[in-house]
């Protein structure tokens, strides 16, 4: 083997050690030298240079950028998941006819598109759709952000909740649970708006907590303005300081009489 390969190798086993052990300080410090060493074979994106280790020095490329993407989950850093993605994109792209397909390849695929549907860009979520073969569509990891963001959009928000226990890959909690909060504070939201107060159990199953533990701590944490008291969740604090916008009739008046004016002069 080459001895630029050989290095990067080694380096790559102890990055995925560091990675292993939940060193993430390690991890992404590695990462930073793989990704320069890398930067010196010509066989890689965007040159494709051809050479006697292309085909290695494409696989190993792939695998670390792969966990490059796994590794900003762990972190929790969707800035990092972003740029590793993008960068891994040519790999799934433009390689196809060089190396085998990955086995992470359609897992990775579906953890952009959650994440696409966590941060709102519905409009990014639909393109990398289309860029999509029939059969992608159909890999379970790819049919479970699809079907998110179908339920995200009709409000079926229950369903949204417990996708949740069916994730089918382990890296897809992380965005999973940023999902499942913003569908709470989205439900939290209508709930206060539509109702003077609810019953403990009524909250807990309307936000789908499993215990009444769960509801209290997100009470506390994310809408201390409510007041838990009598069994009941009371919303009137809410409504109380909520600001009432007035509307300016007088200028509304002046406004509609002066377009009838306008109208009457065209006619």
């Amino acid at each position: 083997m080459d001895a630029k390969l050989t290095e990067v190798a080694q380096l790559f086993e102890r990055f995925k050690a560091a990675s292993m052990r939940n060193d993430f300080d390690s991890a992404t410090n590695l990462l930073s030298q793989l990704k320069v060493l890398l930067t010196e074979f010509k066989s890689l994106p965007p040159l494709f240079e051809e050479s006697p280790n292309a085909i290695q020095e494409l696989t190993i490329a792939r695998d670390i950028y792969e966990h490059a993407v796994v590794l900003s989950v762990k972190t929790e850093d969707q800035d990092a998941f972003e740029r590793d993605f993008f960068q891994l994109k040519p790999y799934y792209t433009d390689t196809g006819s060089r190396l085998p397909p990955s086995p992470q390849e359609y897992p990775i695929l579906g953890l952009n598109l959650l994440r696409l549907l966590v941060q709102n860009r519905i409009a990014e979520f639909h393109t990398e759709l289309e860029l999509l073969s029939s059969s992608a569509l159909e890999n379970p990891c790819i049919k479970h952000a699809v079907e998110l963001e179908q339920s995200f959009m009709e409000g079926a928000y229950n369903r949204v909740l417990s996708a949740r226990r069916t994730v089918p890959h382990e890296t897809y909690v992380y965005f999973m649970d940023l999902l499942a909060k913003t569908v709470r504070d989205e439900i939290a939201g209508c709930s206060e708006k539509a109702y003077d107060y609810l019953s403990i159990s009524d909250a807990r199953q309307m936000l789908m907590f499993s215990t009444d533990k769960e509801l209290y701590e997100y009470i506390s944490e994310d809408h201390p303005e409510w007041e838990v008291k009598n069994g009941s969740v009371f919303f009137q604090k809410v409504k109380e300081s909520a600001p009432s916008k007035e509307i300016p009739s007088l200028q509304l008046i002046n406004q509609t009489l002066s377009y009838a004016r306008e109208l009457e002069r065209i006619v």
